[in-house]
């Protein structure tokens, strides 16, 4: 620099030597070194400033992220991006909710008009520049310092691309060298016509038809005017072109989606596009004067021809997709970045699991998921629309109505079909099929005490159980539904008629770890590994989804397929991140599993369930089971075929009573008929996916074979004699290899109980009966049993009194007919009758009976009570 102010010193010195110079006095020769010397220092000046911008730009561009080609790519195309949910088969189902709607589109697809129009409007020199435009910028930056009202901007869309995808939308000087860096790195990466195409995918667009805030132009030309990007018209592609400048200003639809009262600002802009087109020579004289007249308003698309957003139609199935659909994207997550949420403790493991689902929702919703599911269509309509019908239910209890929930399943595959999760999203927003926990009453009784017990040779169909008043092992009272019982009856009655005595017997004989684990493989939540007897009764929650998929296992001989809904989730470029895998538990073998559904198909026929074959359009292979909670909280019917399973419950929000008799049907009634109504539907929208043309088939390990019900085993002629033989299906493997041993012995009765007879005890007071070793009998309630039991003697001895019986009391006698207190000794087996003479005219057998009939007129009488030893009272007379 001090060189070259010495050349410039000379050659002014030379120059002044100059005849001109010389020739000019002395006043102009000040005047003209002066307007040198200012000249000189602007010179300096501006190539100081000059020096100093260019540093300063350069420590401002320094720190500008640096970015391979391939960084780029992946930066520039990672934008949000809407998630859709498809039914089956791929069928379209809709868009997953979200705050802001985009839908990729490649350039190919978007209609030259629009390329056209965004280019004319937003980066006339777009395919001139290398990334920026300095002379843009430096006006841009001249408003910026000025501080002038208009702001022309200065963003090519390359740079717009950059703040968008590559830095953030931070407003400095320092931001904007690094945005200029960036942008130049890119146009050297990428091709003009890749840059144009995220940018397309990119932009903002205001509102669409429903509200909602889009971006991106085929979310644009379908959410504005109801057609995809590629059929965009002119004046259409003019319009969506202008509205990036101020897309909410520009959106011709409110927040509610209504369209604008006064949409003459978007119109405005669309004509300053088409006036840039026509002076860019992009379009002739005729065809810019068109589409001025074009109305855009009467070709704007409404919320009804909208593509479709899924909470819209059907709000309960998208919020379970989406819920299972993040839990799934959670595991994703944490499989990748691996993490072993097994290894942490109780309190990091929950808090990871949340912060890795809230990541999962969030990603989800803006991430250009493909969520396939296993619902559909036809038959998830067919059902909800089947039970829109408020006759169907029962009462409102205030504003709280009778709500449902159903989950109709493949027994095969575990796929859920379809399912109603209640009755209104909009007055009740739970989802009764896969989110209400219920108590499932008696639906559990072929699962798990008669299942389990079946599969381990503790019963067969043929096995009779004493039905008959009984106690909890720690002598809590357990009864049948209105207090009824019918002695023994067979395990196939039992069932069929939702028995809950001979169902507690079964189960106290079951060794309570085998019970816990089948419960666990049928996919039961249990609160801790210890059973209470009571959940043999159903006295444990689950959702109709657990309770159905539990149920399927008998349509797939005794394997339960575990129960989803979510078939394979995709990335918007059709990677496939998760797709279901099979799985499958070995619950009961075959044989087990048709024992029970032989035994369930006759309470179709003639048990609990007897009234749903009429209402069934086809008379298929069905088997099923009621339920009922307590205080009847809940009602169950759960039905299957050899293809799929229904479950469907019916309850309300808030546990209470369900109304018994209503419209002139029961409650068990009701939810039959709501079962029948949904499957009836089902069948009509696809008969294939729900009918099989074959029947539930016995296995070869199944065979008919003849025992003697009260043990099982091989009848003897004394079994047989005492009406206690049985004849149904086996298992095989539990065949009896032994004969019955029973004893006949004498038996006396006191209270309606059958005690093995002392020998001491009158033969007038016994009977002749069987003496069964069985373990069925315990914690029979003996002062409630009478005559239940018939001729079965129990394994146990009789009371006995230290003392003999004291006198009868309350001897009289009316006409023929004596009668006389009950003796209030616990061993009393009978009275005797005797004349005044002494001699004894009559025995009367029983504890509670205290009238003889048949004494003549004018004799008179007496009574003694006699004991189980013998022993009897001194004589009462009338």
């Amino acid at each position: 620099m001090k060189r070259r102010l010495h050349q410039l010193n000379a050659w002014m010195e030379r120059w002044a030597q100059t005849r001109l110079v010389r020739r000019l006095d002395m006043t102009g020769q000040v005047l003209w070194n002066l307007y040198l010397i200012i000249a000189l220092t602007i010179l300096i000046g501006l190539t100081f400033v000059g020096a100093t911008g260019i540093g300063y730009f350069v420590s401002l561009a320094e720190n500008a992220p640096t970015y391979s080609a391939e960084d780029m790519k992946t930066e520039i195309h990672d934008y949000e991006e809407t998630s859709e949910i498809y039914f089956d088969n791929d069928t379209y189902l809709g868009e997953l909710p979200s705050i802001l709607h985009r839908r990729e589109v490649p350039l190919d697809d978007v209609s030259d008009y629009v390329t056209q129009a965004m280019i004319a409007t937003e980066d006339e020199y777009f395919y001139e520049h290398s990334g920026i435009v300095p002379k843009a910028i430096m006006r841009a930056s001249f408003q910026e310092i000025a501080g002038t009202g208009r702001q022309t901007g200065g963003s090519t869309l390359t740079q717009q691309i950059v703040k968008n995808q590559l830095l953030s939308n931070e407003v400095s000087f320092d931001r904007k060298a690094r945005e200029i860096m960036v942008a130049l790195r890119l146009e050297n990466y990428i091709e003009k016509e890749e840059i144009l195409e995220a940018y397309l995918n990119i932009v903002p667009f205001g509102r669409d038809a429903s509200g909602t805030q889009i971006a991106g132009i085929q979310t644009a030309a379908q959410g504005v005017f109801g057609v995809d990007a590629s059929d965009l018209n002119l004046p259409q592609a003019a319009y969506l072109a202008g509205m990036p400048q101020n897309p909410f200003s520009y959106s011709p639809f409110n927040p509610d989606g209504n369209v604008r009262d006064n949409s003459a600002a978007g119109i405005k802009r669309m004509e300053t596009v088409l006036s840039r087109m026509h002076e860019n020579d992009m379009i002739d004289d005729e065809t810019y004067e068109e589409a001025l007249t074009y109305d855009i308003e009467q070709h704007l698309t409404d919320k009804s021809t909208g593509k479709r957003k899924s909470l819209d139609d059907y709000p309960y199935l998208t919020d379970e997709t989406e819920r299972r659909a993040s839990l799934i994207l959670r595991d994703v997550l944490l499989e990748e970045n691996n993490v072993d949420v097994s290894t942490l403790d109780d309190e990091t493991h929950a808090n990871m699991l949340e912060s890795y689902l809230e990541e999962a929702k969030n990603q989800l919703r803006l991430g250009g998921y493909r969520i396939h599911t296993t619902i559909d269509q036809n038959i998830y309509d067919a059902m909800n629309e089947a039970i829109d019908n408020d006759n169907l239910f029962g009462p409102d209890r205030g504003d709280k109505p009778e709500e449902i929930g159903a989950s109709l399943i493949d027994n095969e595959t575990g796929a859920v079909l379809g399912f109603v999760g209640g009755r209104d999203f909009e007055r009740e927003n739970l989802n009764h099929a896969t989110q209400g926990h219920r108590s499932i009453g008696s639906t559990i009784k072929p699962l798990m005490p008669y299942g389990s017990a079946l599969e381990r040779g503790v019963v067969q169909p043929a096995y009779l159980l004493p039905d008959v008043p009984s106690t909890y092992s720690d002598g809590t009272k357990l009864t049948n539904y209105r207090d009824s019982y019918r002695g023994f009856m067979s395990v196939r009655d039992a069932i069929k008629d939702s028995q809950n005595v001979p169902a507690m017997k079964t189960f106290q004989q079951l060794d309570q770890e085998d019970a816990h684990a089948d419960l666990l493989d049928m996919g039961f939540s249990l609160p801790d590994e210890h059973l209470y007897e009571a959940t043999a009764l159903g006295a444990i929650d689950a959702t109709v989804e657990e309770n159905t998929s539990a149920m399927s296992l008998f349509g797939n001989e005794g394997t339960r397929a575990e129960s989803y809904m979510i078939e394979r989730i995709e990335t918007q470029n059709g990677e496939i991140i998760y797709e279901h895998e099979p799985e499958a538990v070995d619950v009961f073998s075959p044989e087990t599993s048709y024992l029970a559904i032989d035994m369930l198909r006759d309470v179709l026929k003639s048990g609990t369930a007897q009234f749903l074959p009429a209402m069934m359009n086809d008379n298929g292979d069905w088997a099923g089971k009621t339920g009922t909670s307590d205080d009847y909280h809940d009602a169950w019917f759960i039905g299957l075929n050899p293809r799929v399973t229904l479950g469907v419950w019916i309850g309300y929000d808030q546990p209470q009573p369900i109304e018994r008799q209503f419209n002139g049907h029961t409650y068990s009634q009701r939810v039959q008929g709501l079962w029948a109504t949904m499957m009836n539907a089902a069948a009509d929208a696809n008969s294939g996916r729900i009918f099989s043309e074959d029947d539930f088939s016995a296995p070869d390990g199944v065979e008919r074979e003849t025992i003697c019900g009260i043990n099982g085993l091989l009848p003897s002629i004394k079994c047989h004699d005492a009406g206690l033989v049985s004849s149904d299906l086996f298992n095989e493997e539990h065949l009896p290899a032994e004969k019955d041993d029973s004893r006949e012995e004498r038996y006396v009765t006191i209270s309606g109980v059958n005690y093995r007879a002392p020998e001491e005890t009158p033969t007038e007071f016994t009977k002749d009966g069987l003496a069964v070793d069985t373990p069925f009998l315990e914690y029979i309630d003996l002062n409630e049993s009478d005559g239940l039991l018939g001729d079965i003697i129990l394994e146990q001895e009789p009371p006995v009194t230290a003392d003999p019986p004291e006198a009868v009391s309350g001897v009289s006698a009316s006409e023929s007919t004596l009668s006389w207190a009950e003796h209030p000794d616990a061993n009393i087996i009978g009275y005797r009758i005797y004349q005044s003479d002494g001699k004894q005219v009559a025995s009367v057998t029983g504890h509670k009976s205290t009238t003889y009939q048949g004494i003549g007129e004018g004799e008179n009488y007496y009574v003694t009570a006699v004991d189980t030893l013998g022993r009897e009272s001194p004589l009462a007379s009338q």
